[in-house]
């Protein structure tokens, strides 16, 4: 690909949803090379056709075993070489929470991260999730590929980024081994 790329991403906390509150002009407006969505909660079947395949763009959906959990979804104009669903473990896979997209100069990688919970029971999940994440970056940067990386970390970098960080101190987006890892 030569020239400017129009690349946009936005957690849409339900595809359905987003779909009765004008996404369909929005998208239009907006009119991306690359749209990447997150917390699509939403299996291909149950898109509407129009917004299976859209004129002019390819669409991915990676949905997670669970029915409206999760999920991710890709709208592209140019074609990708090659794409993935996951990270290629089943625990983390079987949530729909990544899609990765080989095209010629770079590899997109559109991504949901987990929560950890308000009790915190799926913050190992989380940290885990984090490290697979990150080694699957690094693997394709050491195959010499450009990566570029999109989405929702579930995570909070600095106290600036919530309303109330001391009333968030002790959540799972807040917590100082999750923060860790977005400097």
């Amino acid at each position: 690909m030569s020239g400017e790329l129009n690349l946009l991403s936005w957690n849409v906390n339900g595809f359905r949803a987003v779909l009765r509150k004008g996404f369909g002009d929005w998208f239009a407006a907006a009119a991306p090379d690359i749209l990447c969505l997150q917390e699509t909660r939403v299996e291909a079947d149950q898109v509407p056709a129009e917004w299976r395949r859209p004129p002019g763009y390819q669409t991915f959906w990676h949905s997670g075993r669970r029915r409206g959990y999760s999920g991710t979804a890709l709208f592209t104009r140019p074609q990708p070489d090659e794409v993935q669903f996951g990270l290629g473990i089943p625990a983390f896979d079987e949530e729909g929470r990544t899609i990765i997209a080989h095209y010629a100069d770079f590899t997109l990688i559109n991504c949901y991260f987990p929560n950890g919970g308000r009790d915190l029971a799926r913050v190992p999940f989380k940290l885990a999730f984090y490290d697979a994440f990150l080694a699957t970056c690094e693997r394709l940067r050491a195959e010499g590929r450009a990566v570029i990386f999109c989405g929702d970390v579930n995570t909070a970098h600095r106290e600036m980024d919530l309303t109330h960080p001391k009333a968030n101190a002790n959540t799972s987006g807040f917590l100082p081994e999750a923060v860790s890892y977005t400097h």
